[in-house]
């Protein structure tokens, strides 16, 4: 059976501590460029100066774990040394609604950070987004409708603006802001294009290059209901393992656990709130390499369940980050 959703997008951990955490995702072995921080004027005439939210990406050939901080005011010394500005330019009747997204999108980033720091962004992959949407919209799903947004491109001849389609999926909660769900801000993004993805590849010295696995903690009492939403997103079935409920994908998985598995399914784990993503999973070329490289960074290093090399949450800003050897080229 065919579906409309393929595979995983993006993760996103939302840190308070931009420099803090590129140090730490450098030493796990990956490879992240300088981080993107929005700019705009505070008021006519002024310089640009950051705001919002800003991010960087551990690029992988069809998706990517992305790091996300909030901008605050008058924590200058929090914005790494090279990180790159991009002061946003647009016309003066649109730069309104620009700012206003901007501000909105480093709120919600606050208000998670508020909750935890950790995961909070789960994006899957479509080939047609639009077609995912109306699927969405028939089976009661609610959304705020397919959005286009640019993201720079560094390219030989300059920076271009690579278009990106998606839609954000709401929870339908009056109390609850737009755009999110319980466990945080979940959507579906067009697939990456191939091409330019290759462009901006690096090599991990940890080996990894696909993100293939995403695990969600709920209460007992909320499995039920959370399959079922998930069931509608993914336009598919779970199946069960053990007492959890797994979404396979193409080449990954949704695992979603009671919060009474998750000490065996991740030993040592707790949720810092419910619900709430508590890990992800990337696949490896050479697992023994990957763990030597951890544990001469000095990270602890537990086992999952299922066997696989993880390092805490509590040593990696409060999510556990899985380890997985490749098989047959995926994990």
């Amino acid at each position: 059976m065919s579906h409309d959703i393929g595979h995983l997008h993006h993760v996103g951990h939302i840190v308070s501590d931009m420099i803090e955490a590129l140090a730490l995702y450098r030493r796990l072995g990956f490879s992240l460029p300088a981080p993107a921080y929005p700019a705009l004027p505070p008021r006519d005439g002024s310089a640009p100066v950051p705001v919002g939210a800003a991010n960087t990406h551990a690029e992988f050939p069809r998706n990517f774990v992305e790091l996300v901080t909030c901008v605050r005011e008058g924590e200058d010394s929090r914005i790494p040394s090279d990180a790159k500005i991009v002061p946003l330019q647009a016309p003066a009747e649109a730069l309104a609604e620009i700012r206003d997204r901007i501000v909105n999108a480093g709120d919600m980033v606050a208000e998670r950070l508020d909750r935890f720091e950790g995961l909070h962004i789960l994006m899957f992959s479509a080939p047609d987004v639009d077609a995912v949407a109306a699927r969405l919209r028939a089976a009661g799903v609610g959304h705020g409708g397919v959005t286009t947004v640019g993201r720079p491109i560094e390219a030989s001849g300059g920076t271009r603006v690579e278009p990106i389609r998606f839609l954000e999926i709401d929870s339908g909660e009056p109390a609850a802001r737009s755009a999110t769900v319980p466990e945080g801000r979940v959507g579906v993004v067009a697939d990456l294009d191939p091409q330019t993805q290759t462009a901006r590849l690096t090599d991990h010295p940890n080996g990894a290059f696909d993100l293939v696995e995403v695990v969600s903690c709920v209460a007992g009492a909320d499995l039920v209901e959370t399959e079922a939403r998930y069931q509608d997103y993914l336009g598919r079935p779970a199946r069960a393992d053990g007492p959890a409920r797994v979404f396979d994908l193409d080449g990954a998985r949704l695992v979603i656990l009671p919060e009474s598995d998750l000490a065996t399914f991740l030993p040592g784990e707790h949720a810092a709130a419910l619900p709430a993503f508590v890990a992800y999973a990337v696949a490896v070329r050479n697992i023994a390499r990957t763990e030597e490289l951890l544990r001469n960074n000095g990270f602890p290093l537990e086992r999952t369940g299922s066997g696989d090399l993880f390092v805490p949450a509590a040593s990696a800003l409060g999510a556990a980050i899985i380890f997985r050897q490749a098989t047959h080229g995926r994990g």
